[in-house]
């Protein structure tokens, strides 16, 4: 496992607040998560994922001791912005990249968890559906959903994902998934926490692309 075991983020400390020098680099490692999915049409998310980054890095460069966390992003920008607020800037790029963490985030979990189609055991349609649907769809229309079905039905063999999270190492599907939920600990942690931290500064918003 790794790809994962090379994506470790940090444990969160018990106020919950994000260190962003410590978020860019702990995520800058996961859009190669996507390669392990094969289909190239995963790759808009890798694309979205890492465009994302650079603009929230672009703005934590500008000064890194006044966007110390995320929070401190979002409500400088909320501040300087005015109106325009959460459209816009890094706040924007966060909640883009939130929702391509929480596909990686379900997926996993789904898989860890045992979830499976009985009737194509080796299949991980299923898992990536679930993803899929519990983070990204309902942001999409019906062009894009269009894109991301063709995708789903492009879903490697569950044994050839776990073998690419693996980078081709022999390693038991039990190891692999005890691999997967050691990193689920503390990754879950800091997507949640972000999803938290939208909520509570009424900062989601809910249009299509």
């Amino acid at each position: 496992m790794a790809v994962l075991l090379e994506s470790q983020f940090d444990e969160l400390p018990p106020d919950k607040s994000i260190d962003t020098k410590i978020f860019l680099e702990n995520v800058s490692k996961i859009p190669t998560f996507f390669d392990c999915l094969g289909s190239k049409v995963f790759t808009v998310i890798k694309s979205d994922i890492t465009g994302n980054i650079t603009k929230i890095r672009a703005v934590y460069v500008k000064d890194p001791a006044k966007y110390a966390t995320l929070q401190d992003i979002l409500v400088a920008e909320r501040e300087a912005h005015g109106a325009e607020w959460p459209n816009v800037g890094a706040t924007l790029a966060l909640m883009w990249l939130k929702r391509g963490l929480r596909f990686i985030q379900v997926l996993l979990q789904s898989l860890a968890d045992g979830e499976r189609d009985e009737n194509n055991p080796n299949l991980i349609r299923v898992n990536v559906t679930k993803a899929y649907e519990s983070s990204l769809k309902r942001y999409h229309g019906w062009i894009v959903q269009k894109i991301f079905n063709a995708a789903l039905l492009a879903a490697p063999y569950r044994s050839n994902f776990l073998k690419a999270l693996s980078k081709g190492e022999e390693v038991t599907e039990e190891d692999c998934f005890a691999n997967v939920r050691q990193f689920l600990v503390n990754y879950s942690c800091v997507v949640d926490a972000i999803y938290e931290m939208y909520t509570n500064l009424n900062a989601e918003l809910d249009y299509t692309v």
